[in-house]
């Protein structure tokens, strides 16, 4: 049942909840060096981010107490905490955010990363999506890049020099109709984009159906996540436009990690120096690394 306590998802209080988080300490600063790769036509970005490095702190002080199942989105610091999103839902700030405004959509209730993706948790994801436009995200499993257990996804602005699917999607055709199928004829990866929103369509118009009938053709697509490869870690990320799937094989490759937002042009490192480790297998190389291979025709 809801907590009438619990106020109700606004977002034009994202910004005095991160001042008020980074007055108390909940939120964690960031510091960041970046630098942008062109790789066959395509515009990544590297970032070093401070905050990669305290999560893993707070990840191995977790690991040493008496009970290393605590879970720090039950409850959710008061602090970090936006609202409810429906029912079963709250949008909290990412406290190990990798840009400003990195929120979390984070079940009421304890339900685990691997579980199947539903209906309520596609109503929660387009509720804020409609509101705030951005890029919503998921990260299906540790080898996808989940760092918790408790099922989240996770939301950013798609704007400047942040992660947006327009690194890969501008090359799709335009004249797509809402629900087509897409790959990208150069990404070396087992991928399937679809489009959510045709010529004719409102932008406002995303509803938890319209994206859970489009997970579901892209899962089909690919074949994954039903009795033939049930448990396949994978990726999701979604735009107004777009959205895509795609399986993974591992979370990094050569000490780098990958999550979601890797498959929409922008890498994060933990020290500095691997950004030059980025640059040096190419960017291209590191994500059909930790994908799954696709021939290319």
């Amino acid at each position: 049942m809801p907590d009438p306590a619990m106020p109700t998802f606004d977002p034009n209080t994202i910004d005095a909840t991160t001042a008020r988080a980074e007055r108390s300490g909940a939120l964690q600063a960031i510091h960041t060096e970046q630098q942008s790769i062109e790789q066959a036509g395509f515009h990544f970005v590297v970032r070093w981010v401070s905050t990669l490095a305290s999560k893993d702190l707070s990840h191995l002080a977790a690991a040493t107490r008496a009970d290393p199942r605590t879970n720090p989105f039950l409850p959710p610091e008061p602090d970090l905490t936006i609202g409810a999103i429906g029912t079963d839902h709250i949008a909290i700030l990412n406290k190990f955010p990798v840009i400003p405004r990195h929120l979390l959509i984070v079940t009421r209730a304890f339900e685990d990363q691997i579980a199947p993706l539903t209906p309520r948790d596609f109503d929660a994801l387009a509720q804020l999506m409609n509101r705030l436009g951005g890029l919503g995200f998921y990260n299906g499993g540790v080898e996808a890049g989940a760092s918790q257990r408790h099922k989240h996804l996770q939301w950013i602005p798609e704007e400047g020099a942040n992660a947006s699917l327009a690194a890969f999607a501008d090359a799709l055709p335009e004249a797509l109709a809402r629900f087509d199928t897409a790959t990208h004829p150069a990404l070396p990866w087992q991928h399937c984009f679809v489009r959510l929103r045709g010529r004719d369509d409102d932008a406002a118009s995303m509803t938890g159906a319209v994206l859970a009938r489009a997970f579901s053709l892209a899962r089909d697509t690919l074949g994954i996540l039903g009795e033939q490869r049930p448990g396949v870690p994978y990726n999701l990320l979604v735009n107004r436009d777009w959205l895509l799937l795609l399986p993974r094989s591992q979370a990094q490759h050569q000490g780098i990690p990958v999550n979601a937002l890797g498959f929409a042009g922008s890498l994060f490192v933990r020290q500095p120096e691997q950004i030059a480790t980025v640059e040096q297998i190419g960017p291209l190389q590191l994500l059909a690394a930790v994908a799954c291979a696709r021939s290319l025709p």
